[in-house]
């Protein structure tokens, strides 16, 4: 998986993540409808006394979704294995034949390396 698209998904799983915590905080919770009930003013919001309820309950519901995605991604990305880097050398041929000189010292008896089988 591409870099960009593992930065992507925290980038998306982070707004999800703020975005169902406000929404969380945003929304009233279960004894907030006795209030309303008596003129608390809850009624008269943007989406009704309802609409709101209904409307945040889904948006959060939403957002959990996409986190849950970005989440599923992300944990596919780290589990995949990195693969190894590739070398110019794993396409070499092996040397064969001594067209190189050896570079050890020569043996008692031996006779050393004329520096014209020396390659320049």
């Amino acid at each position: 998986m591409p870099a960009w698209l593992a930065t992507l998904l925290t980038i998306v799983q982070v707004v999800a993540a703020l975005g169902v915590i406000v929404l969380v905080l945003i929304q009233h919770g279960k004894g907030a409808d006795m209030g309303a009930a008596f003129g608390s003013g809850s009624s008269g919001s943007l989406f009704g006394a309802t609409g709101s309820a209904n409307f945040l309950s889904r948006a959060t519901a939403m957002l959990a979704a996409v986190f849950f995605v970005a989440t599923l991604g992300l944990a596919f990305a780290g589990h995949q294995k990195p693969q190894a880097a590739k070398s110019i050398m794993d396409g070499a041929k092996p040397a064969v034949g001594s067209d190189i000189p050896d570079s050890r010292p020569a043996a008692v008896g031996e006779k050393p390396a004329a520096p014209s089988d020396i390659p320049k």
